[in-house]
């Protein structure tokens, strides 16, 4: 039987214990298959029990290990899932996060093998595992995991002091400077299938735009560097002021980099590729309000793949992968546990096109 620790909120000076039962309330599923994800039951989707983990640490509810023999405990650790975001941010109605995507294939390689997996939250401005997002960890601090997954962007020195920890995976981030595993996408590939659509409707002079992200988006870095790489390939002239990429040194606001796209379409770019999916619908927003249609005056494309926006148009983009990346590097983790000082690998999955409403023809 399993020992679990329950936690309490208080509102109102009322007591609402963080338990199965409300994690099956919030869920509209049993209590009995919540039980039934924490134990890795067979019979269980693995969306459901991504679900459920990942409503478990967004509650602060943790579910505890069987108490086993000293001889078996190291089988019974489980597998720490990081997701560096804030709550809200991954648990955002307007926008799908990636994570929800990616944990589903976590989940699904995590009953194969029989693992148990705890999902935690820590803070995006944490520069210490002594962040009290981290140090609030049990095992953590007591290094009860037998491996890591690590989900968003991290700071480099938690890496560091992970990595010396723990085995770890990162998802969809390269950390050069940091000997870590990581599973991604082939940025490339995605990018470079944007560029051939864009230059099937007459575009020549194609745009990259980001925004800046409270920790350094390595991925935004890899789609910005696929760009450069296309135009190179292609023979086009590199225009700078086409590239709006905005890092943390930049004290350029996003509705200032709105303006910059409109005196950029001025000066005769037609079609916008966007770092990530989010950033291309919140342009079209902008634009929209600027006085500017989607594909009629400008084409604007993505690259993730999420469910978009309610009364949003459908965006040309790349879909990444995301359960097969929750499951390669779930994969890769077990490798990397059974031979802890293995070479690190950076392992790149392919990505496809998902054609929508957002590219025209270039407008003479």
């Amino acid at each position: 039987m399993l020992a679990f620790l329950s936690i309490s909120c208080f509102k109102s000076r009322v007591v609402t214990p963080i338990n199965q039962q409300l994690i099956a309330n919030r869920l509209n599923i049993s209590r009995t298959t919540v039980s039934r994800c924490f134990t890795n039951h067979a019979g269980i989707n693995p969306k459901t029990r991504s679900k459920v983990f990942a409503l478990a640490a967004k509650l602060g509810y943790q579910y505890l290990q069987p108490r086993t023999p000293a001889k078996d405990a190291n089988k019974t650790r489980p597998i720490g899932v990081l997701i560096c975001s804030e709550v809200e941010e991954f648990n955002r109605t307007d926008y799908e996060s990636p994570g929800v995507e990616i944990l589903p294939g976590i989940s699904e390689f995590a009953q194969l093998h029989h693992w148990q997996i705890e999902v935690h939250f820590v803070s995006p401005l944490a520069t210490s595992i002594s962040d009290p997002s981290y140090s609030k960890i049990a095992a953590l601090k007591r290094r009860l995991w037998n491996g890591l997954i690590l989900m968003y962007p991290f700071s480099p020195r938690i890496i560091e002091e992970l990595v010396v920890r723990f085995s770890c995976v990162s998802l969809v981030e390269q950390y050069g400077r940091v000997a870590v595993d990581s599973v991604d996408v082939d940025h490339y590939a995605g990018i470079s299938n944007l560029f051939d659509r864009l230059r099937l409707n007459g575009h020549t002079r194609i745009g990259f735009f980001s925004r800046r992200y409270a920790v350094e988006a390595v991925w935004s870095y890899r789609r910005f560097s696929a760009y450069v790489e296309k135009l190179a390939r292609l023979g086009w002239h590199y225009y700078e002021d086409d590239v709006i990429h905005l890092d943390p040194s930049t004290p350029q606001t996003v509705e200032e980099s709105y303006h910059k796209v409109v005196q950029q379409i001025k000066s005769g770019v037609t079609a916008w590729i966007c770092a990530a999916d989010h950033q291309a619908y919140d342009l079209i927003a902008a634009l929209k309000k600027l006085g500017y249609r989607v594909p009629a005056d400008v084409s604007v494309t993505g690259f993730d793949g999420i469910l978009r926006p309610a009364g949003a148009p459908a965006l040309e983009t790349v879909r990444i992968p995301y359960y097969d990346i929750g499951f390669a590097a779930s994969r890769r983790l077990l490798d990397i546990m059974h031979k802890r000082f293995d070479a690190p690998q950076q392992i790149l999955l392919g990505c496809r096109l998902q054609e929508g409403e957002t590219i025209g023809p270039r407008r003479p």
